[in-house]
C-alpha cells in the first residue's frame, strides 16, 4: 500500500512504502460470522481437553449466540466447542442470569439483572477498580480473551431499558 509519507520537508514530494500491518480476519467455519483474535494462552487456559488436542498456533474466538463453536483455527479448521470449554461463555448465553459476565470478579448477569441502580454503579465502578489496581486477567479468564467491562455495561443498559 502506498501512503503520502510525513517526512520532512528536505525529503521534497517523495512517496515511501508504508509497511501497514494487515488486519487480519477469519470467518468461523461452523455459521460464518467473523470471529476474533484470542492469545494461544487464553485458549490453553480456558479448554477442558488435553492440550495436545490442541493443533494450532492461533485461534479465533466466535462471538455468534447461535453457534456452538467457541475458537475455530482459520490455518486448519480445528474448532472448539462450548462442551470442551472451563468456562460457561457469556456471548453464547447472555440472558442466562447465572453466566459470568465479569470472569474475574465473579459477577454473574443475573447479579446485574437483580441490582438496583445504585448497586449496578457500584459494581461498575468496582470492577473499574480492580482494572486500575491491576487485579484483573481478563487476557486469561475471559473467554473473549479481553476485558469483561463492555459486556458488563452492556448488561447494565439492558436492564436500564426494560
Amino acid at each position: 500500500m502506498t501512503t503520502l509519507c510525513e517526512c520532512s520537508p528536505a525529503a521534497g514530494s517523495a512517496t515511501c512504502e508504508l509497511n501497514a500491518p494487515q488486519r487480519q480476519t477469519a470467518s468461523c467455519p461452523t455459521c460464518g460470522s467473523s470471529g476474533k483474535r484470542v492469545d494461544l494462552q487464553t485458549v490453553k487456559a480456558l479448554v477442558a481437553i488435553s492440550l495436545r488436542q490442541i493443533q494450532a498456533s492461533s485461534f479465533w474466538f466466535c462471538r455468534s449466540q447461535h453457534c456452538p463453536v467457541v475458537y475455530f483455527a482459520a490455518d486448519n479448521g480445528q474448532t472448539l466447542t462450548i462442551d470442551q470449554i472451563r468456562e460457561r461463555v457469556y456471548q453464547k448465553e447472555p440472558e442466562r442470569p447465572d453466566v459470568l459476565v465479569c470472569y474475574c470478579f465473579q459477577h454473574r448477569v443475573g447479579d446485574i439483572q437483580q441490582a438496583s441502580p445504585e448497586e449496578r454503579a457500584a459494581l461498575i465502578a468496582d470492577i473499574k477498580a480492580g482494572i486500575a489496581a491491576d487485579q484483573c486477567a481478563c487476557d486469561i479468564r475471559n473467554p473473549q480473551g479481553s476485558c469483561c467491562l463492555g459486556n458488563v455495561q452492556q448488561v447494565a443498559k439492558r436492564v436500564e431499558l426494560t
